[in-house]
């Protein structure tokens, strides 16, 4: 573990499925010491593929190794009365609780609020529910794609006159983990003024709601129900057209003399040179035909060197690039984004996205790769809580281990 980080020194025990996973993430790579909690046999996001080499095992799944990057784990059976009397010894001593059961879930355990409070007044309580704690639809089932519709945010993704399309992505799930981890560093700092912990409700649809941002100010300021644009941007800015070898980000963001003559200079979009598209609202309003013309301009264009002239001319144009594409990209080689990390177990290291911050003081690292099932139950449950061999030994064979 790095000697100081932002967060080194803070204790979290991660109940977290799939759903809430990121928050734990970002906890632990900013210094935290974050302890998921995974049934015997490992969390059910051990059998997310894809997995390494194609070959389905609980430590091979790639989508759990980039949700529980620097964490520790802990097995233990939280459905019987040892586990639970396990969980409140090790709670006794923690700063944070994370959790992501349906509601009502954890006190159903005997580790609700109450309880916990009880066992650490300090302690903080984050719970991360599809609609949070309370309300009508508290109990309701939901995935992310469930959650970006009731969140608004799957009505807006897609073309016109034609169905929604699904966002890429778990966007709901992010989001919520993204407001938790703000929520949880403001409990932090009301806690060191007053020490009392806090129990924070999140709620992924509100989250997700919160994240789309365009479309309440709209709404309430101008009585608008904003539409589908496809690859076009809410406001009109932007649009994706194709080139010659790929795909490129349209912007009339810029400076519209300089794209004009730039366009012209290529004896292209001459209509464009008619009086009225010197507005900017007529261009706006127009921007179906506006995009048109452009798209015909860069067809026959290189993506790279069309994005890079642009860039020279202070036009915000852009490539669209692939992942394998972007897993190169030289600004992101530059400022070190991807790391190596080294999986002992499997003699090999693999590269992994970081951290989109920088910390100059206490920065950033990799200081431990995704945790093999139950990796830590002997270090934790023996080293730090001193439950002895012997006894480690009969709970592993009571399956409470």
């Amino acid at each position: 573990m790095p000697e100081q980080s932002v967060l080194t020194g803070l204790r979290v025990l991660d109940l977290t499925d799939h759903k809430g996973a990121l928050c734990g993430r970002i906890l632990a790579d900013m210094g935290a010491d974050v302890i998921k909690i995974e049934p015997p046999g490992g969390d059910a996001a051990r059998r997310i593929g894809p997995f390494l080499d194609d070959v389905p095992h609980r430590d091979r799944s790639l989508f759990f190794w980039f949700y529980n990057l620097n964490k520790r784990s802990v097995t233990l059976d939280l459905s019987c009365p040892q586990g639970t009397g396990i969980f409140a010894r090790m709670a006794a001593a923690a700063d944070l609780v994370i959790e992501s059961f349906a509601p009502g879930r954890l006190a159903a355990l005997g580790l609700g609020w109450d309880r916990l409070r009880q066992i650490n007044p300090a302690l903080i309580l984050c719970s991360i529910a599809p609609f949070g704690q309370t309300g009508p639809w508290r109990d309701y089932e939901a995935n992310d794609s469930i959650l970006a519709a009731l969140g608004g945010m799957l009505y807006v993704c897609g073309y016109p006159k034609e169905r929604p399309v699904r966002p890429l992505g778990l966007q709901a799930y992010h989001s919520g983990c993204h407001y938790a981890v703000i929520a949880i560093m403001g409990a932090l700092f009301a806690r060191d003024r007053s020490g009392a912990g806090q129990w924070i409700d999140v709620s992924f649809q509100e989250a997700t709601a919160s994240a789309v941002e365009h479309l309440a100010g709209r709404y309430f300021g101008e009585n608008d129900i904003p539409r589908r644009y496809g690859t076009m941007h809410w406001f009109r800015g932007f649009r994706v057209a194709r080139c010659r070898n790929g795909y490129v980000m349209h912007s009339i963001s810029g400076d519209w003399n300089t794209l004009l003559e730039w366009a012209r200079g290529d004896g292209k979009a001459q209509e464009l040179t008619e009086p009225q598209w010197s507005d900017d609202s007529y261009r706006r309003a127009n921007c179906e035909r506006l995009y048109q013309i452009l798209d015909e301009w860069v067809k026959d264009k290189d993506r790279d060197q069309l994005a890079e002239r642009a860039q020279t001319l202070r036009l915000p144009y852009a490539a669209v690039r692939p992942i394998d594409e972007l897993a190169c990209d030289e600004q992101l080689e530059a400022r070190g984004y991807f790391v190596d990390v080294e999986h002992p177990e499997l003699g090999r290291t693999f590269r992994y996205p970081g951290a989109p911050f920088r910390l100059d003081a206490t920065p950033w690292r990799v200081y431990r790769r995704p945790p093999l099932v139950g990796e830590h139950t002997a270090e934790i449950l023996g080293g730090e809580l001193g439950i002895g061999a012997e006894e480690l030994a009969v709970l592993n064979a009571q399956g409470v281990i």
